[in-house]
C-alpha cells in the first residue's frame, strides 16, 4: 500500500510541474512510511546519512511544497516544532501529555460534527480538527514502575 501512496503522490507532484529530486522522493517516502508524525528535524536526522549535503532548510522547503500540494498536513500543538502527517484519509489524533507521542484514530461518527455545526450555527464549515490528550500505555507503565 505504501508504494501505491508514494506513486500517487509523486504523480500528483509531477502533474503540477514539481521536479522530483532524490531528496524530495526520500522525504516523501519517509513521511508515508512513518507513523510518528515527524518534525522536520526528525526527517533530516533520518535521511542525513543518505544525503550528507541536504540541509534542514531543504526538508522545510520540501514540506512546504508537499503541504501546498495537499499531500501533507502540518500539525501544530503549541510546542515549538510542527509535526507532519501524510494525508491519506480524514482521521484524528490522540496525543500523550507525557512524551508527545501522536497516534492516529478514525471514528466515523465524528464526520457528522461538521454537518451539525453548520446546521446549528448557519456557518459554512470548511474543516475541523479534534485532538484528544491522555497518557500513552508506555508512559502509564513507566509511571506505575516508578511508584
Amino acid at each position: 500500500m505504501t508504494e501505491v501512496h508514494l506513486r500517487d503522490a509523486l504523480d500528483s507532484l509531477k502533474s503540477t510541474g514539481v521536479r522530483i529530486t532524490p531528496q524530495r522522493h526520500a522525504i516523501l517516502e519517509f513521511l508515508i512510511q512513518s507513523m510518528i508524525h515527524p518534525t522536520a528535524d526528525d526527517i533530516y536526522k533520518a535521511l542525513e546519512s543518505r544525503f550528507p549535503n541536504m540541509s534542514v532548510a531543504t526538508v522545510y522547503n520540501n514540506l512546504r511544497v508537499f503541504r501546498e500540494a495537499g499531500l501533507v498536513k502540518e500539525l501544530t500543538y503549541g510546542d515549538s516544532s510542527s509535526r507532519f502527517d501524510f494525508v491519506t484519509n480524514d482521521h484524528y489524533h490522540i496525543i500523550c501529555d507525557s512524551c508527545g507521542k501522536i497516534v492516529d484514530f478514525h471514528y466515523p461518527g465524528l464526520d457528522e460534527v461538521e454537518h451539525l455545526a453548520s446546521h446549528v450555527t448557519g456557518f459554512k464549515v470548511n474543516t475541523h480538527r479534534m485532538e484528544i490528550y491522555g497518557t500513552c500505555p508506555t508512559c502509564q507503565e513507566q509511571a506505575t514502575n516508578v511508584q
